[in-house]
């Protein structure tokens, strides 16, 4: 059919209905080439391994290769920065979590954005947040780890994050603080490098997102898992404590959700896109198969932008009230 007939026959009566029944993107052929998936941090962490198992089902679903691109440091910054001064597209898109999109902007002085920079697609999937402990700490349980960790005042534990002010180094601070604990904090540009050191001796313990690749790494001795921040576990996860079991500290429940976000003032019908899309790779049982496998609460398909509006609200709410709980200036308010 040439352009010319076809234009004829979507004009028609005939044409119409079918037209109106097309999504509102089919008309502007988006995407119309290769997509960028920006990771906020290095290969090997988590939110890598989480997003090219996206990738894989949205090259699938949008007929385009997505290219998965990796951009560690500044707890995130660098890779939301990345995103930030592309294009209002659509071709380029973040694997956010609060630590990049809304911890920066409250906290950090050099963030030059804000929250509401971003536009919210969907969400994908919450973590677990786990407390790892190196080879030769010999605890089996979060008070155990607890008690031990007030036997060594003259020398303060390490921990491992995967940055300044990113929700994992709140939440060790705020462990810290509330049980009076020395804790002396070691950022990481990633996930990847901070247990690669946990792994190797080089700090105490660890909290970070949960990765299948830590139960191996048990198994060979070379680090333990203590317990997840979680109250209610993943169906893959429920060798693993949670948080309630502790007698000290059973309310101190902490998880990150995560999901991809566009640049603001990306067209409505695009973001569209990547919402579709992102609501088939979550309702596909191998995507979820190898999502819970990981530890994660996969997320139910969004519909609509309001949708994503209000989940994206509830976050940056939550993280504004954590905030004003440990007495830290909201920068971004």
């Amino acid at each position: 059919m040439s352009a010319f007939t076809r234009r004829h026959f979507l004009q028609s009566a005939g044409g119409a209905c079918t037209l109106a029944a097309l999504p509102a993107w089919a008309n502007d052929g988006f995407p119309a080439k290769p997509l960028t998936l920006v990771v906020p941090y290095p290969a090997g962490g988590a939110s890598d391994a989480s997003a090219r198992i996206f990738a894989e089902s949205f090259t699938q679903s949008l007929k385009q290769q997505v290219i998965v691109e990796n951009y560690g440091g500044g707890t995130g910054l660098i890779g939301a920065n990345k995103v930030l001064s592309s294009p209002a597209d659509g071709y380029t898109f973040l694997h956010g979590s609060p630590n990049e999109v809304v911890l920066p902007p409250m906290l950090n002085p050099a963030a030059r954005y804000r929250p509401a920079d971003f536009v919210y697609s969907a969400p994908i999937a919450t973590a677990s947040i786990v407390l790892l402990v190196r080879n030769g700490i010999s605890v089996s349980t979060m008070d155990e780890f607890l008690d031990y960790a007030r036997q060594q005042r003259g020398k303060p534990l390490t921990y491992a994050t995967v940055g300044v002010d990113s929700l994992y180094h709140l939440m060790g601070d705020g462990l810290a603080a509330r049980l009076s604990l020395p804790f002396l904090h070691v950022p990481y540009k990633g996930a990847a490098p901070a247990l690669q050191d946990l792994a190797g001796g080089q700090v105490d313990f660890g909290i970070l997102p949960y990765q299948n690749s830590y139960d191996g790494m048990q198994e060979q001795g070379r680090l333990k898992i203590v317990s997840s921040f979680s109250k209610d576990m993943a169906p893959g996860l429920k060798h693993i404590a949670p948080i309630t079991q502790s007698k000290q500290i059973p309310d101190f429940v902490h998880e990150i959700g995560g999901g991809y976000f566009m640049r603001k003032g990306t067209p409505a019908d695009r973001v569209a896109v990547l919402r579709k899309a992102i609501g088939e790779a979550v309702s596909r049982p191998d995507i979820r198969g190898r999502l819970e496998a990981e530890g994660r609460k996969v997320a139910q398909p969004m519909e609509t932008q309001a949708q994503a509006d209000a989940a994206f609200k509830e976050m940056v709410d939550r993280i504004a009230n954590l905030l004003k709980l440990m007495g830290r200036k909201n920068l971004a308010a």
